[in-house]
């Protein structure tokens, strides 16, 4: 047991390099140009790491997922060593995609279309009338095209880049952080994939500030201190942004009023008493942290151990460049990530999913962003369109703005961003973005330096 005098888990996370940033400009084209969302798909989709499938999906050999990412289609198959490749799905022969659903497990995948049939290795294994091919044979040539692929936090990740670095990498302090927390072993309770009528951009834009807590999401501050002066705002070099946001009691400005859902049923489900706490508010945070270190192993929550004290009860919100959000507490993450539409600038798919840990011998119910889940049942993957059904207050919440927004980003009378000091990740965002564009990345790590990038001027 560490000594409690030099426990490093009683100490706040560094905060990481901070790239100095510019005055980049956001203006409107951006979300609603073809031209710009062709351009961003040559330049940053095909050149960056993105996190598609889950490795837990894929228990056995020849087990595979389907993801879509704007046009492009991407099979991730288990390999006979439990190794995971990953390939674009269609055919070699002349274009057909292999599969059209999210997941199954094959022997070899066939072309519906003449019948071409590949190993889970890539290989053509068959082709009819194999002999009248003039360049010969073409199981002898013939492999779908592999991309680069990885796995980390129980997720795959992949690659369009052949000449891409290491996804480690690439995560840059990610990948410590991250693997402090059992990930891998969470399992889903939520997943939302919705078509909303936005940018991807702005879903993205929306996860990189959390100065429209107030307005949007004005119950946050019953269990959330949303005052950006005591909220850590951490970026690094390498394009990723991370948000600490103190928990575990109410917002400051709730001081001295009554305490709410759900803090209230979080303190008693750790054996705290709210009423004990009336008037000292800000004690609660720290005994909920004790009481998870102390009760915590027993009850089956071993990886308590491997966290600091604020990730007891904290918020700890990373979005990774260049589409994908999550918020990480000790207990499970909510995955928020946003993909382009194959055709349309103003289109996007959002996935609203969440993951908990799953401590041995709990049964009790899982709480979800969308309400309580049965532990230990799976979810279906429910798939809709915008405002079709609820996915949870707060995403809803989140999605009315998005929308909302769009159709201001049409307007003349629209003149670009203007933005406080909280919301400079959503700056330094953008200037990643022209950076892929103008060649600057992703080949070679940018210095925490003011970025010398211009804005891509409107194309008309």
């Amino acid at each position: 047991m560490p000594d409690p005098a030099a426990d490093w888990r009683s100490d706040p996370a560094p905060a990481w390099e901070r790239p100095l940033i510019g005055e980049h400009p956001i203006p409107g084209y951006r979300y609603t140009a073809r031209d710009f969302f062709e351009r961003e798909f040559a330049h940053v989709w095909a050149k960056t790491w993105l996190l598609l499938g889950r490795e837990s999906e894929l228990p056995q050999p020849g087990d595979w997922q389907m993801e879509e990412v704007g046009p492009e289609s991407i099979l991730m198959v288990r390999q006979s060593d439990l190794s995971i490749k990953a390939f674009y799905n269609v055919c070699q022969h002349r274009g057909n995609r292999l599969v059209l659903e999210e997941q199954g497990r094959v022997r070899r995948f066939v072309c519906k279309y003449h019948g071409w049939a590949y190993l889970p290795d890539g290989k053509l294994d068959f082709a009819q009338d194999a002999e009248d091919f003039p360049q010969g044979n073409p199981c002898d040539s013939v492999r779908l095209k592999e991309i680069q692929c990885a796995t980390f936090a129980g997720f795959i990740w992949v690659n369009m880049d052949p000449e891409a670095g290491s996804l480690q990498s690439y995560l840059g302090p990610i990948w410590d952080d991250w693997s402090m927390y059992p990930l891998g072993d969470m399992q889903r309770y939520l997943a939302y994939t919705v078509h909303v009528p936005c940018n991807w951009k702005v879903i993205q834009d929306n996860f990189n500030e959390s100065y429209h807590l107030r307005s949007v999401h004005p119950g946050t501050n019953f269990t959330i201190e949303e005052g950006y002066r005591e909220t850590q705002f951490d970026m690094c070099a390498e394009a990723h942004s991370r948000m600490i946001m103190h928990a575990g009691y109410p917002a400051r400005s709730l001081e001295g009023e009554q305490l709410n859902k759900p803090l209230t049923d979080l303190m008693l489900e750790w054996d705290l008493q709210p009423e004990d706490f009336r008037g000292r508010e800000r004690e609660i945070r720290p005994a909920l942290q004790q009481q998870k270190r102390k009760l915590g192993p027993a009850r089956g929550y071993t990886h308590y151990e491997d966290l600091r004290d604020e990730q007891l009860t904290d918020y700890y919100h990373y979005t990774i460049f260049p589409n994908f959000a999550v918020s990480i507490t000790a207990d499970g993450f909510h995955f928020l990530r946003s993909r382009p539409h194959p055709t349309d600038p103003e289109q996007c798919i959002f996935d609203n999913w969440f993951y908990a840990a799953e401590p041995a011998g709990d049964s009790s119910p899982v709480m979800t962003p969308a309400g309580m889940k049965p532990r230990g049942e799976p979810v279906p993957h429910e798939i809709l369109q915008y405002g079709e059904k609820s996915i949870g207050m707060g995403m809803d919440q989140d999605l009315s703005i998005t929308t909302g927004q769009q159709l201001g980003f049409r307007s003349r009378g629209y003149e670009g961003v203007y933005l406080s000091g909280q919301e400079a990740r959503v700056r330094r965002y953008h200037e990643v973005i022209d950076e892929y564009l103008q060649g600057v990345r992703p080949h070679g790590r940018l210095n925490t330096r003011p970025s010398t990038v211009k804005a891509i001027q409107d194309p008309s």
